[in-house]
């Protein structure tokens, strides 16, 4: 009992059993719990499992935890259960103990009804639930819960073949495992990076390891998901993101969006980044901080991309990172080269409600073609003048899609069924997506939005098929800029070394 006051009084001292934080009149003195505990007993000690399994391996706020309080106080009075500050002082600076967040500009104070003191909360993980000053972690140290084993069980349903330079990088890659040794695997858009991970993944699970696919996107999550069901059956996977109903509790297996794992501490075995490049993982240090915290000690990181960030790229050439390169796509075919087609001043001709004849030319063909276009643009402003533009001129039906449309994962269904011609999109969906037989455009491609990598990644949506391995793939623009042939360039450069 003396641990459970101890950790309350550095946490502020106060408690409360609703979901959220209570008001002045609700808070409760640690003190008055004292006497629902009686620690006297030499009976042996038997953990909840659901409350086992709910914790081990994670980091939760104590108003997050759907269980009794006296439940609580038991484990942690039984050494199974330990709460921590969740924001430390070092120096009067504050610290963020489940994001990493030291920067001060990024912590606000305010009157706290709950600790009745000015009180530190973090902003950088906000969308992840309010951490304040007062707020405790709450964390697993009893034992570990079982882990299922596989030894005797093929676990990989996966009916395809892989090709040959699949096979030498998913054999590189299972020694990179099992020697715990992170792993770059290079490869372009379409040359099933997916399956190059099956048999390391087979490997963890059947050792009873746990294994994350972590991934910026949650539409990445969402295309990925059913694949890996149908490659692993019999093995429970998790899906967190925001807003999934896919969330089985100990899975073995778990497909994430980074901010996900910061709920997680030392749990993986090893964790796989894929799109490591992409948007919001690059820029965010606190996401590189989560997936640190959610692996176990000296545990493999696995980083997939079609285009490696500098750093990256340099660990990898100078040898002090292990990886692989596949320059081929799966089914041979070489990757589509974009066009770079001059469209006049695009933005003027939006704000006027025109679209150069060039872009209706090429677009009214594509439709006659019965073809998914995919349209990619720089900004929502631009998306919503040109989706209404096209309605207007085209009549195939045009929707849009953005990261806040809160319809976007039925749009993008309903355009791989067909029932939506075109779709719209900002370069939320410039990874990921994959639908066959597409042609896609990039409308104002001049604009700083889309850098190289972003043009590589967009022109990876087109040809992944083996019965449509070409495609049109156009950059309308009123100026030729250097990112643009940047992308050009990479692309050929890798149909060169892939022999294509």
């Amino acid at each position: 009992m003396k641990q459970f006051v101890q950790a309350f009084k550095e946490a502020g001292g106060w408690l409360f059993t609703s979901s959220s934080p209570p008001s002045k009149s609700e808070t409760v003195p640690i003190t008055s719990y004292d006497s629902h505990l009686n620690t006297s007993s030499n009976t042996p000690f038997n953990p909840n499992p659901e409350l086992q399994e709910h914790l081990y391996g994670r980091e939760w706020l104590l108003e997050e935890l759907p269980f009794n309080l006296e439940i609580i106080q038991e484990h942690i009075a039984a050494g199974c259960v330990t709460l921590s500050p969740a924001i430390c002082i070092d120096n009067k600076r504050p610290c963020c103990v489940r994001c990493g967040n030291v920067t001060p500009y990024l912590f606000s104070s305010y009157d706290c009804a709950r600790c009745m003191k000015r009180c530190h909360y973090c902003r950088q993980c906000l969308t992840m639930g309010v951490v304040k000053q007062c707020s405790s972690l709450v964390t697993w140290t009893g034992p570990p819960p079982i882990i299922p084993s596989y030894e005797d069980e093929t676990l990989c349903r996966w009916k395809g073949t892989l090709s040959d330079a699949q096979a030498d990088a998913s054999h590189s890659l299972l020694k990179a495992v099992r020697d715990s040794k992170d792993f770059l695997i290079w490869a372009v858009c379409g040359a099933g990076k997916t399956e190059v991970l099956f048999q390391a993944i087979e490997k963890l699970l059947a050792n009873g390891k746990r294994t994350a696919i972590a991934t910026p996107r949650t539409d990445v999550v969402i295309e990925l998901l059913p694949r890996l069901q149908k490659a692993f059956p019999s093995v429970p996977i998790s899906a967190l993101y925001g807003g999934s109903t896919e969330r089985i509790p100990g899975a073995p297996f778990v497909i994430a969006t980074t901010h996900q794992l910061l709920r997680f501490k030392a749990y993986f075995d090893a964790i796989i980044i894929d799109e490591v490049d992409a948007f919001p993982f690059h820029h965010d240090p606190m996401l590189l901080y989560a997936v640190k915290k959610a692996l176990k000690p000296s545990s493999p990181t696995i980083y997939l991309t079609a285009t490696p960030t500098g750093e990256l790229k340099k660990r990898f050439l100078s040898h002090r990172l292990n990886g692989v390169k596949i320059p081929r796509r799966y089914h041979g075919h070489p990757l589509p080269v974009p066009k770079s087609v001059w469209a006049g001043n695009w933005r003027k001709q939006i704000k006027n409600g025109r679209l150069s004849k060039t872009f209706l030319d090429w677009l009214k063909e594509r439709v006659e073609l019965q073809r998914p276009i995919f349209i990619f643009v720089p900004s929502v402003e631009v998306l919503r003048q040109l989706t209404r533009l096209l309605n207007e001129y085209v009549k195939a039906g045009a929707a849009s899609v953005h990261a806040e449309d809160p319809e976007r994962h039925q749009k993008v269904a309903d355009f791989r069924k067909g029932t939506i011609r075109i779709l719209v999109t900002t370069t939320i969906l410039e990874r990921g997506v994959t639908v066959p037989f597409a042609d896609a455009a990039v409308f104002g491609a001049d604009d700083h939005v889309f850098n190289e990598s972003a043009l590589v990644q967009i022109s990876g949506r087109i040809g992944r098929d083996s019965r449509d391995p070409g495609g049109d793939i156009i950059f309308f623009h009123f100026g030729v800029t250097l990112e643009m042939v940047k992308a050009r360039t990479h692309i050929m450069d890798m149909n060169k070394e892939g022999g294509v």
